[in-house]
């Protein structure tokens, strides 16, 4: 007699960048190959002074703190008065993480958060937050103020995510937006954690080497008011110092979630390791690397942008990041394709909720002869 294998697995949906493959392959029929310009992942080298930090630390041989050193907790702080405009944050209400995205896929369930609790995500925002509240098997809900939600719903909700500047379209909340948001969550009692991993790349009226104003932080004395209470921020030095293969991010706010977030993360293993900690406290002492990285972000956007709009795409929001967000007023799946046959290979809007049919995802990570080949490819 033979015994049946029970099932085992998270039922999650399929991972949905497969569904690129059939146009990936046609853009790389192109002549002088694909442009791909559909993911976020950096291109440009780590800069050298990373690099040497990395090195110089790689003699490791006891377990990392979950904590963070402290000196890597002091240059976060330190990190967030000078480029953030939150002075006098505590080095003990700060945490190291395995990339960003760990812990957006894990805090619902790290909070505790459970069957019938809701979590607000916005509503265009890449697949994680609603994989985060499958984990802890809460409900993902989206919205982008909680007056959108009925009161039922409403009563259940305990995280909030907010995203600025957002992915995949480039939006970015104001101080008195923020704000409202945050009071909002208080009133009911929910937390609101903000993935702001693109603010250090704000264009137009965001650009601050431009003589524009800083992208706000949801720890900003303007948004949180005299508390960090039932706040967390959330940022990856991925993008601003091209670290997304170090795995290099942290979290930073209310002191008691921090302790508690520690003590879990002690149980259950998540650490940074040292060289990569003592990587980002150099990282985030200088500011060069990352106004250098934003030049050249700046000029990819400059000569791409018009050659869309000559293509007959359409920018909506793409206030800052990497992301050029576009439509030309049909199917996602045609415009993917009718580029595809140009060799150059975007994010489809459908990827981020339904708010994001007929609109397209394009990268800025692209080096600059390829996106001098895409501009080519669409005069």
């Amino acid at each position: 007699m033979t015994t049946a294998v029970r099932s085992f697995g998270l039922s999650l949906p399929d991972y949905p960048w497969e569904a690129m493959a059939p146009y990936l392959a046609k853009a790389a029929e192109h002549p002088g190959g694909a442009v791909n310009l559909s993911i976020g992942t950096p291109v440009d080298p780590t800069p050298p002074v990373i690099q040497d930090a990395l090195k110089a630390a790689a003699d490791a041989p006891g377990y990392p703190t979950v904590h963070g050193t402290p000196a890597l907790r002091e240059a976060i702080a330190g990190w967030f008065a000078r480029r953030r405009g939150v002075e006098g944050l505590d080095p003990r209400a700060v945490m190291p993480t395995v990339g960003s995205k760990e812990l957006v896929a894990w805090l619902p369930f790290l909070l505790g958060l459970k069957p019938g609790d809701v979590v607000v995500r916005p509503t265009v925002a890449y697949p994680t937050y609603d994989i985060g509240a499958t984990f802890a098997g809460a409900t993902a809900v989206a919205a982008d103020d909680l007056d959108e939600l009925d009161a039922a719903t409403r009563s259940r909700v305990r995280l909030v995510w907010v995203n600025s500047p957002g992915n995949p379209t480039g939006s970015v909340r104001d101080a008195a937006s923020l704000k409202k948001i945050v009071d909002q969550a208080r009133e009911i009692g929910a937390l609101v954690a903000s993935d702001e991993c693109y603010a250090e790349l704000g264009w137009g009226e965001w650009d601050l080497q431009r003589g524009g104003q800083a992208v706000p932080s949801i720890l900003d004395p303007r948004v949180a008011g005299a508390s960090h209470d039932g706040l967390l921020a959330v940022y990856s030095l991925s993008k601003q110092s091209n670290l997304a293969g170090y795995r290099a991010a942290f979290v930073a706010g209310d002191a008691a979630l921090m302790a508690n977030l520690v003590n879990s993360r002690k149980h259950a293993g998540m650490i940074v390791p040292y060289p990569v900690q003592e990587a980002m406290r150099v990282a985030l002492g200088d500011d060069t690397h990352v106004l250098a990285q934003k030049d050249l972000y700046r000029g990819r956007r400059e000569r791409l942008l018009p050659a869309l709009e000559s293509f007959g795409l359409t920018l909506h929001e793409s206030a800052a990041g990497l992301y050029l967000w576009c439509t030309a007023g049909e199917a996602t799946w045609d415009t993917v394709a009718r580029l595809a046959e140009r060799g150059i290979v975007v994010g489809p809007g459908v990827f981020y909720g339904d708010a994001g049919h007929g609109y397209v995802r394009v990268a800025l990570t692209g080096t600059d002869e390829r996106i001098d080949a895409a501009v080519a490819r669409l005069a």
